[in-house]
């Protein structure tokens, strides 16, 4: 494919500009074709810093990569609750879900098919049993399906917002109010496309209610009910507050000495797909965070 810049693209990155003119693609995607000399320009393989000048014409030849297929690998679960249709494993943190943005190995999608015989197809080669998902470093209670008609009476629920998802959330600063409630759309930021945004007028829907738990001199400890599942959206909405979750760098929490930010999953409630009866399952607070807590309290 050729691609011309037009003078508002002079003076960008090469890799910038290919993400910004070809969205569909990731930028690990587009990184592999620069670094494997398919992206060319003005007839000259390219850098990805290689800044675009005026007349500058940029070739691309895609490569599309070959389809992957999760494998089972024996890494251990715990699970919090099963049925005929339906896990509930706890999940923890550092864990990614399931394959995607050049991790292939080591997540929970892995773990799950060496654990169960059969998971739901719903979702893909790439996410047997997915119904819904955690961020990297959230931990806590995640939900599987093991077969199709169980995926889809669950993603239902979700659908629906009949499900009742409540995280503990440790969080910069004090919060005056002991409650309230977040309702602001969430959208992908323009400039950082790592991160989500809370501040457009556009965005998918989304609402976080906080309950305080316990206040620190720098710190409050929340519980935090969600009724809809956006990218972040924990994240992305106590920040817009001003109260990032602690340790989360990329929402503006400062820095620490831990290895993640502390925002866990703790209990997640559902109609059981085989007869609507109401489930609840819990997760207790991992001991990395629970030493947290004990040092702010000392």
């Amino acid at each position: 494919m050729r691609l011309v810049p037009e003078s508002g693209d002079v003076g960008k990155r090469l890799d910038r500009y290919l993400h910004e003119k070809l969205p569909e693609h990731s930028r690990a995607r587009l990184q592999g074709w620069i670094k494997a000399g398919r992206v060319l320009v003005d007839g000259v393989p390219a850098r990805a810093s290689t800044l675009l000048h005026a007349g500058s014409v940029v070739d691309a030849t895609p490569v599309e990569p070959p389809p992957l297929r999760a494998q089972a690998e024996n890494i251990p679960l715990t699970v919090l609750y099963e049925d005929n249709d339906v896990v509930a494993i706890d999940k923890p943190a550092g864990m990614v879900v399931h394959a995607g943005a050049g991790v292939h190995s080591g997540t929970v999608v892995n773990a799950l098919l060496h654990r169960f015989a059969s998971l739901s197809g719903v979702g893909g080669e790439l996410r047997p049993g997915i119904v819904h998902r955690l961020d990297r470093y959230t931990s806590g209670v995640l939900l599987v399906a093991k077969n199709d008609a169980a995926h889809r009476a669950l993603a239902a629920q979700f659908s629906q917002r009949s499900t009742e998802k409540l995280y503990l959330a440790l969080v910069q600063g004090r919060l005056v109010r002991d409650t309230g409630r977040v309702e602001r759309p969430i959208a992908r930021d323009p400039v950082r496309r790592t991160r989500m945004t809370a501040r457009l007028a556009d965005g998918r829907a989304a609402w976080s209610e906080y309950h305080v738990l316990e206040r620190f001199d720098r710190y409050t400890l929340l519980e935090v009910r969600i009724g809809t599942g956006r990218t972040h959206q924990i994240r992305v909405h106590l920040s817009s507050l001003g109260h990032p979750v602690a340790g989360d760098t990329l929402y503006g929490a400062a820095a620490n000495r831990r290895a993640r930010f502390f925002l866990h999953a703790h209990r997640i409630a559902f109609a059981r797909p085989s007869d609507g009866e109401r489930v609840t399952v819990t997760s207790p607070l991992p001991q990395d965070l629970n030493d947290w807590l004990t040092e702010l309290r000392a």
